[in-house]
């Protein structure tokens, strides 16, 4: 296939959301190229195809605005035969640091340094011209043969005074590599932001896995939030510069010079100046005001580790999902899924959805293969069988099933006072664009023992076809709850009872 009468494609070496990249030859100057093709839906509408058109055009100007060696080189942008965009680029030869992670296994703390500080040298050059890359990940940080390393697809980058692309609620990025502070409502990226991906791409690099991963971009987007990152086994004297660019609060993050001096010592070798505890020096005042109000918090924790952050509504709630400790737990095994009834199946008035019973009282009939769990000074009904993960502040729980493929999550939330509908709302359009083919079954008013209350069910693709279902409600102290349950979509009819059993039976006091 020749493009725009030049590029002869040769073969696929690559595909995203966007489309798939091709080692092309230019004929016209006789040299190999990566060319990048668009890949239109056949059922997109006029609209989605201009939105495609005008990032494909962004990935290739923002690449081209920064001069630099670590920055892939782009040389034209061109139309194919259906007059989709294609931008042609420097053809890089050697594979992604995902890859490399995915072939050989985690590197070493030197090797990662120095891999960082070609990374950091390439989102500074974009930095200084503005251009806020948004995507940085090991599957775009390239390893070339001659050791060079290229920061690549600036496909939804921005830059100082451009329009915005990003639909209302629309959240670009991948999970696990998207800041906290652009996961939470009217979070703005910024330079830290792409700070922040870096310190998660190092992470994976060092330790073969991210720093937050979880078995679905749902779980993933609260652990970003609200969880502190997987303990560090491999990344040694790397460990101080991750938790640096990880810090929760972007004024509180390492900053590029700092990051740059503290990887260049673990890549040569050589003692760091900053000592692993020294904070950013260029701390605002409000930044100053939040450490303190987080250092002061009396629901702290007896430690002095920096606390999980209050989560609001509109931030990640309960409804995130989520927190399972395998990260593999999604893993189906030979044995096939629908074999494994471990749940037990309550009595019919249990069936039914028990969430909008507005005016019930907890019932104090515990069902067969059930027990009493005492939570946060009430209780509620769980299957035996299943296992419990209390969160360290005490302020939420999980119960895990036996094939570590079922959750249930109840916790505390920051509803109290706020309209339940609003919050979930407003959760939905910040994270929804962000999983694999989202559907909301329903979202809407409710009540639960007499109190307003809020539900939202849907379903996304991960390994399988995934369900869950959140109520969150305030009670008559204004303290917030929410019971979270997610499940294979498959066996939904199976372990919904265990849901509806824990909206009737949990009791607050």
């Amino acid at each position: 296939m020749l493009v725009a009468g030049r590029y002869r494609l040769v073969e696929q070496v690559g595909r995203g959301g966007m489309g798939a990249v091709w080692r092309a030859e230019d004929t016209l100057l006789g040299r190999e190229v990566a060319v990048k093709l668009l890949t239109a839906r056949p059922e997109a509408d006029t609209q989605e195809l201009r939105h495609r058109y005008e990032r494909v055009r962004r990935e290739a100007r923002s690449a081209a605005m920064i001069n630099h060696r670590n920055v892939v080189m782009v040389h034209d942008v061109v139309e194919d035969s259906q007059g989709l965009p294609c931008i042609v680029m420097e053809l890089v030869q050697g594979r992604s640091l995902a890859q490399r992670v995915a072939e050989d296994g985690p590197l070493t703390a030197p090797e990662v340094a120095s891999i960082g500080r070609e990374v950091l040298a390439a989102l500074r050059a974009a930095h200084e011209v503005g251009v806020l890359h948004r995507d940085v990940k090991p599957g775009n940080v390239l390893l070339a043969a001659d050791g060079r390393v290229v920061l690549t697809d600036f496909g939804i980058a921005v830059w100082a005074g451009a329009a915005s692309l990003t639909r209302s609620g629309e959240l670009t990025g991948s999970a696990g590599y998207i800041a906290p502070e652009r996961l939470r409502a009217g979070g703005a990226p910024g330079p830290a932001s792409d700070l922040w991906a870096l310190g998660a791409t190092l992470y994976y690099a060092v330790e073969g896995h991210g720093p937050f991963e979880r078995p679905t971009a749902l779980e993933e987007a609260y652990a970003t939030v609200a969880e502190e990152p997987h303990p560090m086994r491999g990344a040694g004297a790397l460990a101080p510069i991750l938790e640096g660019l990880l810090a929760k609060i972007p004024q509180a993050r390492r900053t590029a010079e700092q990051a740059e001096q503290l990887l260049r010592s673990v890549a040569e070798d050589t003692p760091s100046k900053p000592g692993p505890a020294d904070p950013p020096t260029a701390l605002t005042e409000s930044a100053k005001r939040a450490l303190a109000e987080r250092a002061s918090d009396p629901n702290a924790g007896r430690t002095r580790r920096a606390r999980r952050p209050r989560i609001r509504p509109q931030a990640a709630v309960t409804a995130i999902g989520a927190s399972l400790a395998t990260v593999a737990a999604l893993a189906w095994g030979a044995n096939g899924y629908a074999q494994q009834d471990v749940t037990p199946r309550v009595t019919a008035r249990h069936s039914a959805n028990t969430s909008l019973s507005c005016g019930a009282a907890p019932s104090a009939t515990l069902p067969a293969r059930y027990r009493w769990v005492h939570y946060l000074g009430g209780t509620v009904a769980v299957p035996t069988a299943w296992r419990s993960k209390e969160r360290s502040d005490g302020q939420q729980v999980d119960f895990i099933d036996p094939t570590n493929r079922v959750l249930l999550r109840i916790g505390r939330t920051d509803l109290a006072g706020t309209d339940p509908v609003a919050g979930w709302t407003s959760l939905e359009k910040m994270l929804s664009k962000n999983f694999k083919d989202y559907r909301r079954l329903r979202l809407e008013k409710t009540c639960q023992q007499g109190r307003p209350a809020a539900v939202w069910e849907f379903t996304w693709q991960a390994s399988v076809r995934y369900r869950a279902i959140d109520l969150g409600w305030s009670d008559a102290r204004q303290n917030g709850y929410g019971i979270y349950l997610s499940a294979p979509a498959v066996q939904w009819q199976t372990y919904q009872p265990v849901f509806d059993t824990a909206v009737a039976t949990i009791h607050t006091s």
